[in-house]
């Protein structure tokens, strides 16, 4: 009877502390860079608890996540160890997950150890690229024109995705406006621009809008640019008098003014801009747009500031409803060419040959001697000065042997601008 008891008694104690894992994870497909954590569970189906002491993760690209280690399991009860899949490259994995535990049971409280492996399976994925995407400025002014008369834009569309896109339609919705440039369906690779002209030709005065749709596959299938502008009504004729402005020679630094007139006929005239091809010659403040009545004048100041010397023209544009006219600007920069004039007092020496004279552009110096030979008399002229310029003076005397005195005392001459 006691060896029975014995006998069953063994065999419970093996029932008990048992570890069970699944026999294998698979992660499934996971995008290069991107990462899956999946549980897999360990159960205690013996009768005492069971202490999972060790886990080791085998694979690349597969990591265990948690918990820390050791952890408990109650008799019949389970844990979840978290697995980490992050594949490296594309293609298939395979790796496996080691778990050692241990429990004490049976009379002695004998400690068993155990372990088990699951096998672990992924599938590494390139991402798909990500989709295009067409980009277009949201609105274009194109100003005013003169009904009857058109002016054309140019409208620039870029793919700033990750693929290319196709454009299926490009449709205006609004009078006067229209858009060409493109024949359709167009392929817009990434980081490719396209040219689309649009045109807005009004056949009536007024402000006049529309909307232009552009219609892809891109992950924004639908873009909208508000387009705008103004018919203007014929009108007079705009002339300007005189035709062409000369200002001779102009000192550099100084300035130049002359009058003009603009003068409407046959109509009334809105001067809309005014503009000059060089910056040496700036019109006068007009308060534009302005409105010009048939037969008016209005006058206007245009000067010639050079900064430069040398000969200098430019043309000065008006733009009207009407069109644009243009007159022609010339003068000269001119220069001064300064003198520094120096003298100073003898030398108390009795043997004095001449004088040497030195400048420089810092008080104090250093100085550099101007003269190329030596002055007998007590006088020199500096004819190789620059406007808006200091220099520092100072003078030696030099004898019969060569010798040269010390500095003598420093004079400072500021040259004028210009």
């Amino acid at each position: 009877m006691c060896l029975i008891l014995v006998s069953f008694s063994l065999i419970a104690d093996v029932a008990t502390g048992q570890m069970v894992l699944p026999s294998s994870v698979n992660f499934g497909n996971v995008n290069v860079g991107s990462t899956i954590t999946l549980p897999v569970t360990v159960n205690n189906t013996g009768k005492n608890q069971l202490t999972i002491s060790h886990a080791s993760v085998s694979g690349a690209g597969f990591n265990l996540a948690g918990p820390a280690l050791p952890v408990t399991v109650a008799p019949q009860g389970s844990v979840n160890l978290s697995v980490a899949f992050d594949p490296l490259v594309a293609g298939s994995v395979s790796g496996g997950l080691t778990v050692s535990g241990s429990g004490s049971w049976g009379g002695r409280n004998k400690t068993h150890t155990s372990s088990g492996s699951v096998a672990l399976a992924g599938t590494g994925m390139n991402p798909p690229p990500a989709p295009g995407y067409l980009s277009a400025p949201s609105s274009m002014n194109l100003g005013s024109v003169l009904v009857g008369s058109s002016q054309t834009q140019s409208l620039t569309l870029s793919n700033t995705g990750g693929s290319s896109l196709t454009i299926s339609a490009a449709s205006v919705s609004g009078a006067g406006f229209s858009v060409s440039g493109l024949s359709y369906p167009f392929t817009l690779n990434t980081g490719s621009t396209a040219v689309l002209t649009v045109v807005f030709a009004p056949t009536v005065s007024g402000n006049a809008s529309a909307t232009l749709t552009l219609s892809s596959n891109a992950s924004d299938p639908s873009v909208n640019v508000a387009l705008s502008g103004s018919g203007t009504a014929p009108s007079g004729t705009l002339s300007v008098t005189p035709g062409s402005m000369s200002f001779g020679d102009v000192d550099v630094g100084n300035s130049s003014s002359q009058n003009g007139s603009l003068t409407a006929s046959g109509g009334s005239v809105v001067l809309s801009s005014a503009s000059s091809t060089n910056s040496e010659f700036k019109l006068g403040t007009l308060s534009l747009p302005a409105t010009i009545a048939a037969g008016q004048s209005l006058s206007f100041t245009l000067t010639f500031a050079p900064t430069t010397p040398g000969t200098a023209s430019a043309s000065i544009s008006f733009v009207s409803g009407s069109g644009t006219i243009s007159q022609s600007a010339s003068g000269t920069g001119a220069t001064i060419q300064h003198t520094v004039d120096l003298s100073w007092n003898a030398s108390t020496s009795t043997s004095v040959t001449g004088y040497n004279v030195y400048r420089a552009t810092t008080s104090g110096g250093p100085y550099a001697k101007i003269n190329p030979s030596l002055e007998a008399s007590m006088n020199y002229s500096d004819s190789t000065v620059l406007s808006g310029q200091t220099y520092y003076y100072v003078t030696t005397a030099v004898d019969p042997a060569g010798l040269e005195s010390d500095y003598s005392n420093q004079a400072q001459a500021a040259v004028p601008m210009p």
